[in-house]
């Protein structure tokens, strides 16, 4: 048995086409990921500010919101039903608002303006905004 003809038999091949059809596959992946790196669009993904509170009595007449863990936002805020922040300030308000130090709190009783019906707000760097929950504080 002749080792070069032994090797030169086997005429089994990927077909040209099939070749060009998986080079113009491999050129269009590579040219989206570096297009993808260059023109930055990774950058423009934004997430939403996220924080930790827990809520005692909530639907009762004194209702306490507690900041347990800041995760990535600023500060947290409590917005009435209309979209109006609730204030130091407000009647039946006790504690610092907005709250930027985990273990700050705040309580409502029912006679703060703006309803019974309250977000708790995660402010971001950027200014941007996230419910972290809704609660009631029920009328005296």
């Amino acid at each position: 048995m002749n080792l070069k003809t032994a090797f030169q038999d086997n005429d089994r091949a990927v077909s040209p086409v099939i070749g060009v059809i998986l080079m113009v596959a491999i050129t269009v992946i590579l040219a989206a990921v570096v297009g993808t790196f260059v023109l930055g669009l990774g950058d423009q993904i934004g997430g939403s500010a996220t924080a930790g509170v827990t809520v005692d009595g909530d639907n009762t007449t004194d209702v306490t919101v507690t900041l347990t863990n800041l995760g990535t936002a600023e500060s947290v805020k409590i917005v009435d039903s209309n979209g109006t922040s609730i204030n130091t300030v407000d009647t039946g308000v006790t504690g610092n608002l907005p709250m930027n130090s985990t273990g700050a709190s705040v309580t409502l009783d029912g006679t703060t303006p703006g309803g019974n019906s309250y977000n708790i707000v995660a402010v971001g760097p950027g200014g941007e905004q996230s419910v972290l929950r809704s609660f009631q504080v029920a009328s005296p």
